[in-house]
């Protein structure tokens, strides 16, 4: 993970914005000295190095390799799909 700029701004508006845990790059972890401690307090700042940490701490689950029959599934279901004219006189809404 590469290191950001503005680190101090969007922390306190993640804080602002009511958010609880942030990942930053282990990188900016120095620049930790220029941010409140009331904002610091209230938040939990992860430092990260590999997008697998990102990864792990960001999803609710780990990852798995899908199957092979599972591949095959959804590689079928593509083609299906695929196979099937195009849906017309249909409106559609632009927002």
């Amino acid at each position: 993970m590469l290191a950001i700029g503005g680190l101090k701004e969007k922390l306190l508006a993640a804080h602002r914005g009511g958010i609880k845990t942030v990942l930053i790059p282990e990188e900016n972890v120095k620049d930790l000295t220029e941010i409140p401690d009331n904002v610091k307090n209230h938040l939990e700042i992860i430092p990260v190095k590999w997008i697998d940490r990102v990864l792990e701490v960001a999803l609710e689950r780990p990852l798995t390799p899908l199957s092979e029959a599972e591949i095959a599934k959804l590689a079928e279901e593509a083609a299906v799909s695929a196979a099937k004219p195009p849906v017309e006189n249909v409106k559609s809404v632009k927002h």
